[in-house]
Parts: C-alpha cells; sequence; structure tokens
C-alpha cells in the first residue's frame, strides 16, 4: 500500500516537513523547472494530466486511497489556471515564468459578460506575481490525509509526528473567477472547524461539476517537471466541469484562512509522456 517500503525511505530523506511544506510551489521564487528530452525514471505516475485521456504506461501502482470523507482536510490551496486539461478548460495560457502564466483557461472565459468582467476596487489575492481578475481561471486543491492530523499551513500539515507515510487524496476543481455575488461563494468551502463523523472535512465540495476522473498521480507544483518528477503517491479526484465562483468570496478568503493562504500559486507543466502517467480505469 502506497510502497510502504520505498516511501519509509523518503519519509527519512524528501519528506520532512519543511520538504513536504513546499510541494505545490510555496516557494515565491522558485525557479519553474526546466523541461528536457530525458524523462526521469524509477518514479511513480506524474501530476497534472489530460484528464480525458485514460492512457498511461507507468506500471509503479498502488492503492486509491478512501473516500475523502473518510480522511481528514488537512490543506486547502489554489494554482492560478488549471493544472490539468479537459475539454471545458483546455485554453493554453502560454509557456509562463516560475509557474506562472502557463496552465489552462476555461472555455467559458471567453464568453462572460461585462457585468461578471467588472474589475475590482481592490487587488484580490495579491502576490509578488500579481493578483487575481475577473475572468481568470483557478484550480483548487482541497489535500486530504488519513493520518491523525488538524488542517494547516502547507502541505506539511497532511503529515503528523506519528504518521510520515499517510494515504493522500486531492479533490480539485476548476473556477473562473467573476464578480458576482450570485455565483459560488468560496468561503462556503473552506474549513471553518467542521468536523463529520469524527474527521476535519471542508464546508463543502463542489458535487455538480461531473463525475470526477480518478487516478493514480503524485504531488504537482512548479517545481517539477518531465525530468524532475515527484517522488509523493497521491490518488487525485478531479472534476471535469468548469463553475463560476465570485471573485469577491475568494478575496475575502485570502485575508483570512486556517492555512495562511493569501494568493494563487504556479503550475507544474502538463505532463504528456505515457511513461510517466497512469492508466485510468
Amino acid at each position: 500500500m502506497l510502497l510502504k517500503k520505498l516511501l519509509v525511505v523518503l519519509a527519512a530523506s524528501l519528506l520532512s516537513n519543511s520538504a513536504f511544506a513546499s510541494d505545490h510551489g510555496h516557494s515565491k521564487h522558485e525557479e519553474h523547472a526546466q523541461v528536457s528530452a530525458e524523462v526521469c525514471t524509477g518514479f511513480g505516475p506524474q501530476t497534472p494530466r489530460d484528464i480525458d485521456s485514460a492512457k498511461g504506461e507507468n506500471t509503479r501502482a498502488f492503492s486509491l486511497s478512501p473516500d475523502f470523507k473518510q480522511m481528514n482536510l488537512c490543506n486547502i490551496h489554489l494554482h492560478e489556471n488549471a493544472e490539468h486539461k479537459s475539454k471545458e478548460f483546455s485554453v493554453f495560457a502560454g509557456e509562463g515564468h516560475e509557474g506562472y502564466g502557463s496552465g489552462y483557461k476555461a472555455n467559458i472565459s471567453a464568453s462572460l459578460s461585462k457585468a461578471e468582467l467588472t474589475p475590482l476596487a481592490q487587488a484580490a489575492c495579491k502576490s509578488d506575481h500579481g493578483d487575481l481578475q475577473p475572468g481568470d481561471t483557478i484550480e483548487v486543491h482541497w489535500v486530504h490525509s488519513s493520518a491523525d492530523v488538524v488542517p494547516g499551513k502547507t502541505l506539511g500539515a497532511c503529515l503528523s509526528a506519528k504518521n510520515s507515510n499517510p494515504d493522500l487524496r486531492v479533490e480539485a476543481q476548476v473556477f473562473v473567477l467573476v464578480n458576482d455575488k450570485t455565483a459560488l461563494n468560496f468561503n462556503d468551502m473552506g474549513y471553518g472547524g467542521n468536523i463529520v463523523h469524527g474527521v476535519h472535512q471542508a464546508k463543502t465540495i463542489p458535487s455538480n461539476t461531473g463525475k470526477p476522473v480518478v487516478f493514480s498521480g503524485s504531488t504537482t507544483g512548479p517545481k517539477y517537471s518531465d525530468s524532475t518528477c515527484s517522488p509523493l503517491q497521491v490518488t487525485w479526484s478531479v472534476r471535469p466541469k468548469v463553475a463560476k465562483l465570485d471573485i469577491n468570496s475568494l478575496a475575502k478568503w485570502c485575508e483570512s484562512n486556517e492555512f495562511g493562504e493569501d494568493h494563487a500559486h504556479g503550475v507544474r507543466k502538463l505532463v504528456t509522456s505515457p511513461k510517466l502517467l497512469s492508466e485510468i480505469k
């Protein structure tokens, strides 16, 4: 299960809280890893991917994690543009720099109304790389752990002193941001101390955006590429349809939340080599 022997070694060398904490690109000035012609070998399946394609040749299989409702929510964070690709988020944003300006935009971004695109009076989720604007696409990750942990800052919150080798599961949803207070409210999808049947859970996670595509993968973020693979093994559950999200609610969440998240992170470039992808069954 999760290749225990391998991860016990990794826990000692790679999975310290400090190393794991930056796994989804928290390092503000870390260069976007350069892709070379050489594909890394010996690693498990990688993420992100085109979820409309089930093909994959990576045979380092591991058991899928339990349903997220049976695990502890340990972190919520977001990426600017979608890391994954689907029919509804397939507009390439560009090569980018340090993981920003890359990834995929929601197709419906081009058909939003003038009202939905009304500029904000104040910057939303501002960082050294800019801020979020109406019309932008984001991908949100609700990270869950089988460890006895509480939600907290960075992915290091998904580990505990007694369990540095937990099952990990990410529930992912792509949103397009609109200046419309009747759209989805991100604060309804936060944590706020919500405990259900003894485990920490988000208040809600979208359940009407298509059947999630479930597959074996890795952690993401711009520090990884086809030639620099992530060693972590993660069960992914990516919803295939886009939802509209009120940017005002996200801006408020960025101002204060249990995870210390105040901006959108960069993306890892899409993994396309069959050798690095699992087969979606």
